[in-house]
């Protein structure tokens, strides 16, 4: 079966799964059903609201909302159960979010965006920095240093005290022609922007808890030692580099709530109890963010901005998905904005646009009432001076990856039913307004 025919499939399949839970609906629970829509939905608007009001409020009010807000949660099977139709809500939810996967994986694009790799020569002096407490020590687990050093690399494992700047310098004047991190997102930008200062390759080796930049590089992170084959075998691409007051960073830089939050010394300790704390004077506008200027366009005092090295593809308020190419000369700019309990249930599907704002540019500039803000640099907590100007170096670093690795997925579209009905109908053509020449993506140039 083609992959035409695997995305005509999967469109015919969504619609099935959908009408198949309205027939459920219908016969099952007849005239009830319309009952039961009503019901659910209303407990979803009860649940967001109560929600805002329990991160908003203290007191009386956090803990009334939360009474709600389980007792809202608890009501829907209660009144299903009574009424015996709960197994047809629990089979009509299934065939929904069936439906929705299936028509997800039909919308897919047939090819994925390429950032162009090129081959190249094996390194002849690299020099690797790991961090053996990263990633709850996976440089041991996967004997890196061992692996390395069998492929004519220099590591130097870090100690409490290094400067890993220091030690990427010290390498680059001692001939090292290719630099590399075995560690975490943050390690990894330090070491990035001294390969960039001096034109050198840069090798990403999966080693720390999240790996969002190894992610979004199509690397391995189940098994970080793949990495290392760039080495030897290895392809080379250009990526963006953002920069935040003169400090590079390689995936995100957050502002407002999750950067006040982390800032505090009870953090580490205590992080439920500390993110309740001060949400209610995040939430009210009473600290955080003034003004976001993106580009031509102004965000008034946002609760929390993301802003990404490369545009997150999302969909949903659940969060950015992932970036499907880093060498795009854009920044993406992700800001939440819920002053009240009506903008934190339109934020469920994105009902109010005040309540999320999606953009991107090539600068963006965040301001306070303060002389200083707290920022979040691929997750490490700093200071800055106001204005915070986040720009972006096109093609400034160039990644040493693997030719053998899992790739960067194609970006999953949001749900368009107007786009499957037209893929399931017989003789249909093959999805083609969907795929890479359409939607402004690039073929491959090359292996992997």
């Amino acid at each position: 079966m083609t992959v035409s025919s695997q995305r005509r499939w999967f469109a015919r399949g969504a619609i099935a799964a959908v009408l198949t839970a309205v027939v459920v609906l219908l016969v099952f629970a007849g005239g009830r059903s319309l009952v039961m829509i009503i019901i659910g939905s209303a407990a979803v608007v009860v649940i967001a609201a109560a929600a805002y009001l329990f991160l908003a409020r203290r007191g009386v009010v956090r803990w009334a909302a939360a009474a709600v807000g389980v007792a809202a949660l608890l009501a829907v099977p209660v009144v299903f159960i009574a009424a015996g139709l709960l197994w047809v809500a629990v089979l009509a939810t299934v065939l929904l979010l069936l439906g929705t996967a299936a028509g997800g994986m039909a919308l897919t694009p047939e090819r994925t965006p390429a950032m162009s790799p090129r081959a190249v020569a094996p390194a002849l002096q690299p020099f690797l920095v790991m961090n053996p407490r990263s990633g709850s020590g996976k440089v041991e687990r996967f004997d890196l240093v061992r692996a390395a050093t069998a492929l004519g690399a220099e590591v130097h494992q870090l100690v409490p005290g290094d400067d890993v700047r220091v030690l990427a310098e010290d390498a680059v004047q001692r001939g090292a022609d290719l630099l590399g991190v075995a560690g975490g997102d943050g390690t990894q930008a330090l070491v990035a922007e001294v390969a960039a200062a001096h034109d050198l390759p840069f090798l990403v080796i999966p080693a720390g808890t999240r790996n969002h930049f190894a992610l979004d590089l199509g690397l391995d992170r189940v098994d970080p030692a793949r990495s290392l084959a760039g080495l030897s075998d290895g392809l080379e691409i250009r990526v963006d580099l953002g920069d935040v007051g003169g400090r590079t960073f390689v995936n995100t830089v957050s502002f407002g709530a999750y950067a006040e939050i982390v800032q505090e010394p009870s953090y580490r300790d205590d992080k439920a109890g500390t993110a309740l704390g001060l949400l209610p004077d995040l939430l009210a506008g009473q600290r955080g963010v003034g003004e976001v200027h993106v580009g031509d366009s102004t965000l008034e005092h946002p609760q929390a901005v993301l802003v990404s090295n490369g545009p997150y593809a999302t969909h949903e308020l659940s969060g950015p998905g992932r970036r499907t190419r880093l060498d795009g000369g854009q920044l993406g700019v992700v800001a939440i904005t819920v002053a009240s309990t009506r903008d934190a249930v339109g934020l469920l599907r994105r009902m109010h646009r005040r309540g999320l704002s999606v953009l991107s540019a090539t600068e963006v500039v965040v301001d306070a009432d303060g002389p200083t803000m707290p920022v979040g640099v691929d997750g490490e907590a700093l200071q800055f001076a106001t204005p915070v100007r986040c720009t972006l170096r096109p093609g400034a670093l160039r990644v040493r990856v693997p030719r053998e690795r899992p790739g960067v997925p194609a970006p999953r579209p949001a749900l368009d039913w107007a786009e499957l009905l037209r893929l399931a109908r017989p003789g249909s053509p093959s999805g083609a307004s969907l795929d890479s020449a359409d939607v402004g993506l690039t073929p491959p140039a090359g292996p992997g």
